[in-house]
């Protein structure tokens, strides 16, 4: 009997309003369980709008600590009402500092642990710096009753050692969540495109299913703050073929079920862990 695992990664628009966003995604992950999803996966941030499009120190007061913040005790209800699995994404206080966080959900409603994003970005209409601080926990994985789950949050994404670093650590499903859309400072640039490759590649590269959900509409209309965010939300198997995707405007959820004993399989005839050289990948771990 192989092992399998279904995953959902839900694409929502946000209205801005803290309580209704909150309790539109737990409804929407509530669908994905209906549905069959063993592990759900949320948007980055889903507690409102993409707050880092500008700089604003009133909006600090929006960060919480892991256990008062509604985002995460939703989801935590969620997860025990309905068995599944949650990565919880969520703007974290802790003392004096300030992460792009997610809480790790077992399907009891307990909080398995919290990893802090690793790089943080800095660009017009993405000004993270301004709110977080680079993520101390370093990358995880989750073991789970249907296989092991890694997830980097957004900019992470990007990042090859990202995705090396938890196949490494055991990971048999990469997931991703992401708010992601247009790039003020250059209107005809579209990044949705990359966003995809990017992931397709670290499929490929590792020999691992991957799941990605971002967000769509726009925020802060008819103001100089305005972006919108592009969806596409998919997911892939280890060959980095898709297996489903959603469009740029459609709420909706992305699911799929991943043979995790085949992919184990391929993985191991491809090679790529056998033959690594981490000899020679010092350089890797320098500062230019």
């Amino acid at each position: 009997m192989t092992r399998s695992i279904t995953v959902a990664g839900l694409q929502l628009a946000f209205s801005g309003n803290r309580d209704a966003d909150i309790a539109m995604t737990a409804a929407a992950a509530r669908e994905a369980a209906a549905a069959g999803a063993q592990v759900v996966l949320p948007p980055e941030l889903f507690e409102g709008h993409y707050f880092c499009r500008h700089e604003d120190e009133g909006l600090f007061v929006n960060a919480l600590p892991v256990g008062q913040h509604p985002s995460v005790a939703a989801m935590c209800e969620v997860a025990l009402e309905t068995r599944t699995y949650i990565p919880c994404s969520f703007f974290e206080k802790d003392g004096p500092h300030h992460y792009n966080s997610l809480a790790m959900i077992d399907d009891g409603g307990n909080i398995m642990g919290v990893y802090r994003k690793s790089h943080i970005p800095d660009g017009p209409g993405y000004e993270e710096k301004f709110y977080f601080r680079p993520g101390n926990t370093g990358f995880k994985v989750w073991p789970t009753k249907h296989g092991v789950i890694g997830v980097g949050i957004c900019w992470d994404q990007w990042y090859p050692e990202t995705a090396r670093a938890m196949m490494l650590m055991g990971a048999e499903v990469l997931m991703y969540p992401t708010a992601i859309g247009t790039e003020p400072h250059d209107p005809s640039l579209d990044t949705r495109r990359l966003w995809r490759r990017a992931m397709v590649g670290h499929a490929v590269s590792n020999v691992v299913p991957v799941l990605a959900c971002n967000r769509i509409g726009t925020e802060d209309a008819d103001t100089p703050h305005a972006q919108t965010f592009y969806g596409t939300s998919f997911a892939c198997d280890q060959r980095g073929d898709i297996v489903h995707d959603l469009d740029d405007a459609t709420p909706g959820t992305v699911m799929a079920t991943f043979d995790l004993d085949m992919a184990a399989r391929h993985r191991a005839a491809f090679g790529f862990f056998r033959d690594r050289r981490p000899e020679l990948y010092a350089r890797l771990a320098q500062d230019i």
